[in-house]
């Protein structure tokens, strides 16, 4: 069985990181400190919310379950998975729906929690944006089909 390539931006992070100059390296992992810091503050907004600060009256704090995506990240974010941060921008987009939602609709400290929920979402698809953009950077650009096939910059000597 061959080995993985490390020119594949899903290897482990000793190997893209060989492939990125080392200014770039310092700012692949401040966006990824950035984004398991938002992730884990989601997370914890999430839990306190439904279970001790602004519960549903009535509720039983099953609401709290809605962190369990979240918190299945975390692991794939501390890796440094690509696959990770590009299936967290497309799940964000359901907190940032319930953000909006509950701080229109809601009243009092829930209205608080849900502009803060909102805020840290949208901070967590813009920090996720910049990881993937960071890491792909280093991947060499596609040929271009027609116009010669991609040969006017080939050395002449």
């Amino acid at each position: 069985m061959p080995a993985p390539s490390s020119s594949s931006p899903e290897t482990a992070p000793d190997d893209f990181f060989a492939e990125h100059p080392p200014e770039r390296r310092a700012q692949i992992e401040r966006m990824r400190l950035i984004n398991v810091g938002l992730l884990l503050a989601l997370i914890a907004l999430g839990l306190s919310w439904e279970l001790w600060l602004a519960p549903l009256k009535g509720g039983t704090g099953a609401l709290a379950f809605k962190v369990l995506p979240l918190a299945l990240a975390v692991a794939g974010m501390l890796r440094h998975r690509l696959y990770t941060y590009r299936w967290m921008s497309l799940l964000i987009w359901l907190y940032v729906t319930e953000g909006v939602v509950r701080a229109t609709s809601d009243t009092g400290m829930s209205q608080v929690l849900a502009g803060i929920e909102l805020a840290l979402s949208l901070g967590l698809f813009a920090a996720g944006a910049v990881y993937v953009r960071l890491r792909l950077r280093v991947l060499p650009p596609k040929p271009k089909k027609g116009k010669g096939g991609g040969q006017a910059d080939a050395d002449p000597s």
